[in-house]
């Protein structure tokens, strides 16, 4: 009785190694953003509650650093797609 063993090559895995490469990247570049998004939020909140006068001095540099992280989470999607799809 011959036992016969099925070896997976490389064209094999690819689609699954994609999918945990996308996987992977999403959750990297949408988590630390989203950490980076709370911080920033934290630390504006802090310094508004510490001296409510510079609300207004604090607002658009708070919502362009919130832009900026967001950036970085959209770039890891755009990543994402290319590695799965592509």
């Amino acid at each position: 009785m011959a036992v016969e063993t099925a070896v997976a090559s490389g064209a094999d895995m690819l689609p699954a190694v994609k999918a945990i490469a996308a996987g992977l990247t999403i959750a990297v570049g949408g988590g630390v953003p989203a950490l980076a998004i709370g911080k920033i939020a934290s630390k504006a909140m802090e310094s508004i509650g510490r001296n409510p006068e510079s609300a207004s001095k604090l607002f658009v540099p708070m919502i362009l650093t919130v832009a900026f992280a967001e950036a970085i989470a959209i770039y890891a999607f755009v990543i994402a797609l290319i590695v799965k799809f592509v």
